[in-house]
């Protein structure tokens, strides 16, 4: 196979993004085009995208094949302080996480397709391609005739092979498929491999329900608005089972007028609430979790409902005006509801310094107690590795000076917040974390910048940055 050096490869990447860059943005040409020319325009501005997404792709399985669970913290996103090659992509890229993962896998596949035979100089053994059914999808993906997402449509539709399909078959649905998708979106396309793969195989219906089952999930992440959002994955049976009460909920606001008795009282009452249909069903959905919870607590830690932290000076309580923070998140919440969630679920107060420092609450220990972790997570906000959001629950404290070798002291001034996977690489690639006042600098290892030039570590907590503006407020009207 014939390559193209790096230099070259990146000379073609700059000469692509200026072509691009070149063209008009003037919304009056686009104003002043037919019908006719919209309709090519469009055409070309999602082959322009394909295009894009194929580069990307490439660019994201290499990424994938130089970071591997195996390399640990010498793989080439793991060095760079990122988690997965996911996750570098994501952040590099500013894509979603969703889209960052989407590349990876469609990346690994047409790197695979693209090596499948060849042989490992390094090792000598031969490369094989996992899923080689799907090499037509790699292709068509490669060349930018198939988008990133519709490749992996084709994938997740399609499925791997198994005793009713053989890989031959599958190599066959997806040529077809390939074809179908000049003429598909990727929602339909995904449903149309779906239903081939019921044509192919229509015994393994039940393994495929099994398969569904197993795959179910929840998972939640912040919006950039301040919000959250949960994603709940169901296999068919139990999500017959969430919108049947979704249904309880809000079938009356909906349309279903034909009920009588008790029933109808309660389907006036529904239809006459003043909330929307999605407001309904999610605060139905709330209050069934919290009732649950507090009935039945075996399947949590600890006991009762939810209960959540607030952050909030303690001028701004006794003022009774301004605003709080919930922990580990940027959106302020009024004085009223912080008042609201004081008196349910009372208060720990935690004192800081002049200086923004939490001040210590013991330091004769090695670990670090409960209430300095309640003090490093107001200060912190989460992980202050780098772009990492894990919050203060899913992270742990580390000290910056060793507890054993280098006698540090488990004082917070000399602890900081860190994830699991970004403590473990601090500990065990080199990286180091100094603390100048009460800042604190990452020191790279000189595998990842030779110079090792210190890279801020800022809080990530909302709630301290409206107390270091408080106390800077403060100092300006004693001045």
């Amino acid at each position: 196979m014939q390559t193209t050096t790096a230099p070259a490869l990146t000379q073609q990447f700059t000469a692509a993004v200026t072509a691009l860059a070149s063209v008009s943005k003037n919304v009056a040409d686009f104003q002043s085009a037919d019908d006719a020319a919209l309709v090519e325009l469009s055409r070309l501005a999602a082959q322009e995208k394909q295009l894009a997404e194929a580069h990307l792709a490439l660019v994201a399985g290499e990424i994938a094949a130089r970071s591997t669970r195996e390399m640990g913290h010498s793989g080439l996103a793991q060095r760079e302080g990122f988690r997965s090659p996911e996750e570098f992509v994501r952040v590099t890229t500013g894509s979603t996480g969703r889209d960052a993962i989407t590349a990876v896998r469609v990346g690994r596949l047409v790197r695979e397709a693209a090596t499948d035979g060849d042989v490992d100089p390094a090792t000598g053994e031969q490369f094989e391609a996992t899923e080689p059914w799907l090499a037509a999808v790699a292709d068509a993906a490669r060349a930018g005739r198939l988008s990133v997402g519709a490749a992996d449509a084709i994938r997740t539709g399609l499925g791997p092979p198994s005793d009713g399909v053989d890989a031959l078959a599958l190599d066959g649905a997806a040529r077809q498929l390939c074809d179908e998708a000049t003429t598909l979106d990727v929602d339909r396309l995904l449903r149309r491999a779906r239903e081939l793969r019921d044509e192919l195989d229509e015994a393994g219906i039940a393994d495929r329900e099994r398969e569904q089952f197993e795959r179910r999930s929840l998972r939640h992440y912040r919006l950039s608005n301040g919000m959250g959002r949960v994603t709940w994955d169901l296999d068919p049976e139990n999500y017959a089972v969430v919108t049947e009460l979704y249904d309880r909920a809000t079938s009356p606001k909906r349309g279903v007028r034909f009920v009588s008795g008790d029933k109808k009282e309660t389907a006036d009452r529904i239809l006459n609430d003043p909330r929307t249909i999605e407001q309904l069903a999610s605060d139905t959905m709330l209050g069934l979790l919290q009732a649950g919870a507090s009935v039945d607590s075996s399947q949590l830690l600890g006991v009762g409902g939810a209960a959540i932290r607030v952050l909030v000076t303690k001028k701004t309580v006794e003022a009774g005006e301004g605003h709080g923070r919930i922990e580990a998140t940027p959106q302020p919440i009024s004085i009223k509801t912080v008042e609201r969630l004081i008196c349910a679920g009372g208060a720990t107060e935690v004192t800081i310094g002049a200086f923004g420092q939490p001040l210590d609450l013991g330091r004769e220990k090695r670990l670090f107690t409960k209430k300095q972790r309640i003090a490093l997570a107001v200060r912190d906000g989460a992980c202050l590795f780098g772009a990492c959001e894990r919050p203060p629950s899913m992270a742990e404290a580390h000290h910056i000076k060793h507890w054993k070798r280098d006698g540090g002291r488990t004082d917070i001034r000399d602890g900081v917040l860190l994830c699991k996977f970004h403590h473990l690489l601090v500990h065990n690639n080199g990286w180091e974390i100094e603390r100048a006042g009460d800042e604190y600098l990452l020191i790279p290892p000189p595998d990842v910048d030779p110079s090792r030039r210190p890279l801020p570590m800022p809080s990530k907590s909302a709630a301290m940055r409206d107390l270091r503006r408080e106390q800077e407020q403060e100092r300006l009207a004693i001045a």
